[in-house]
């Protein structure tokens, strides 16, 4: 099953990793990437630690785990490669409308990355 299909098909819920300068490591809950093609997703993120941290260091992990029993998923070794700022652009990717509940003037983004390499959730 390719990358698309599985994060298209399956329930779960995601964990993104980043590190600042400094390699002080901040973990967030994330929804599901938007996947480009095989090697290459993208999160829309919000102006918040994760983002910050990207700006000085661009690697990033991704940890799926697989709604149900036991422990199945996928972690995900990423590299960001840019970002979109583009108010229409960020919206067409986003899979729910806003309500107007984020904090007046946030800022969102679309984060591209690379997968350097994607192993299991438990083992290789």
């Amino acid at each position: 099953m390719s990358l698309a299909e599985y994060l298209e098909k399956t329930e779960g819920v995601g964990i993104l990793g980043t590190a600042d300068s400094r390699g002080k490591v901040d973990l967030a809950v994330y929804g599901r990437p938007h996947v480009i093609d095989e090697t290459t997703i993208a999160f829309i993120m919000r102006e918040r630690l994760s983002h910050r941290n990207l700006k000085f260091n661009p690697q990033a992990a991704y940890l799926f785990i697989e709604k149900g029993e036991g422990y199945k998923g996928k972690r995900l070794y990423l590299s960001k490669t840019g970002e979109e700022t583009d108010p229409d652009v960020i919206e067409s990717f986003s899979r729910r409308k806003h309500s107007g509940s984020e904090a007046p003037g946030e800022n969102r983004y679309v984060v591209y990355f690379a997968v350097e390499k994607e192993r299991p959730l438990v083992g290789d």
